[in-house]
């Protein structure tokens, strides 16, 4: 077994979702959110570091659907193998939205909380990353 854990990357040019894997590869759960702005690479490699991260899932958009966003995550890949020297997986991140919109309902009772556009993002990710956990 691999050591270390897998991080789950919804990407978006505004937010970034974050979810981190269980120590045994077993499930995945919701991290964090961040702006995608000049301070998130700071950010990003402190949870890798803190984390003890060895891989990474990113969500892939259909690049027929929308080219340009495919297009940024495959520079975002690029730029996390480059910096961080780890292996970067991508994933079909088809309908993960829609799947994490339903396990926000679920797991957040206040419908306020339930607004704010972070928690998708986050969820979105470990969507992403409990399927290629269950994958493997």
């Amino acid at each position: 077994m691999e050591k270390g854990r897998l991080l789950g990357i919804d990407f978006g040019e505004k937010r970034i979702g974050l979810a981190l894997s269980d120590p045994l590869l077993t499930f995945a759960y919701s991290l964090d959110t961040f702006q995608n702005d000049k301070n998130f690479w700071k950010r990003f490699e402190d949870i890798i570091r803190q984390n003890d991260v060895h891989k990474i899932v990113i969500g892939m958009p259909n690049e027929d659907r929308n080219e340009k966003l495919a297009t940024a995550v495959k520079l975002f890949k690029k730029k996390i193998e480059d910096i961080f020297h780890l292996e970067v997986i991508t994933w079909n991140e088809e309908y993960t939205s829609v799947i994490a919109k339903q396990k926000i309902i679920q797991s957040i009772s206040k419908k306020k909380r339930r607004r704010d556009k972070g928690l998708i993002d986050k969820f979105s990710a470990a969507v992403i990353l409990q399927e290629y956990l269950d994958s493997i």
